[in-house]
């Protein structure tokens, strides 16, 4: 692919989306440790020297695709539909549910987020890593406003704090979900080591469940 230089923003831009989108796509195809900046550059058609013209890192590149997942993923929570009525235990359920298949549904995002505090923050400056957290952040306020609007008995901190589980919760479950061949294997060859195999789902949505049921239980005006 034979590219000009970018001479104005919007082509700077455009060069961006680009390179993102074909991050992306290599991303449907291997895991986040396998992607490399040389291969990206290949596929996209410019040399490495020029992709960092456009982002400073690899890892910088993974951020703005985190970031942009954790924003759509949010846009896909502002349109479930709110329950009517039931119970308090059955509301909890039912978010718990949607809020994991909606993840479930996001391979990327959970595969980014997997490697977010390891591998994608330590090779990138303050301001990168500035512009990420302030993009998470505004993404955890909106998926709080949709929690509540859910389950209105969560005050603003509690739904905070929900959101920041589901993170920690979808970041620890993810790679331990998707194992290599041999620990794929090595499950297979003793059916003892069976329970070690975390099914991601079930777990996010079990350990939501818990924790929703658990801090409205300790108000003193829970309801049933």
């Amino acid at each position: 692919m034979d590219f000009q230089r970018a001479r104005n923003d919007e082509q700077r831009e455009q060069r961006r989306q680009l390179i993102l989108a074909k991050a992306a796509e290599m991303l449907a195809e291997m895991p986040v440790a396998e992607l490399s900046l040389n291969e990206l550059s290949r596929q996209v058609g410019l040399a490495k020297s020029n992709v960092l013209r456009y982002f400073e890192t690899r890892e910088a590149i993974l951020l703005e695709l985190l970031s942009a997942e954790l924003k759509s993923w949010a846009g896909v929570l502002d349109d479930l539909p709110v329950t009517a009525g039931g119970t308090q235990r059955q509301r909890i359920d039912h978010l718990a549910s949607m809020v994991t298949d909606s993840l479930t549904a996001r391979p990327l995002l959970c595969d980014l987020a997997s490697a977010q505090a390891a591998v994608l923050e330590r090779n990138v400056s303050m301001t990168v890593v500035l512009s990420h957290k302030l993009a998470v952040r505004a993404v955890v306020e909106r998926v709080a406003d949709t929690f509540r609007r859910h389950l209105p008995e969560l005050t603003r901190e509690d739904a905070l704090q929900a959101i920041s589980v589901v993170l920690l919760m979808t970041a620890a479950a993810w790679p331990h979900s998707t194992p290599t061949q041999a620990v794929l294997d090595a499950y297979k060859a003793e059916p003892r080591l069976a329970e070690l195999h975390l099914g991601f789902a079930d777990y996010v949505r079990g350990t939501l469940e818990v924790f929703l049921s658990g801090i409205l239980a300790r108000k003193p005006d829970a309801g049933p």
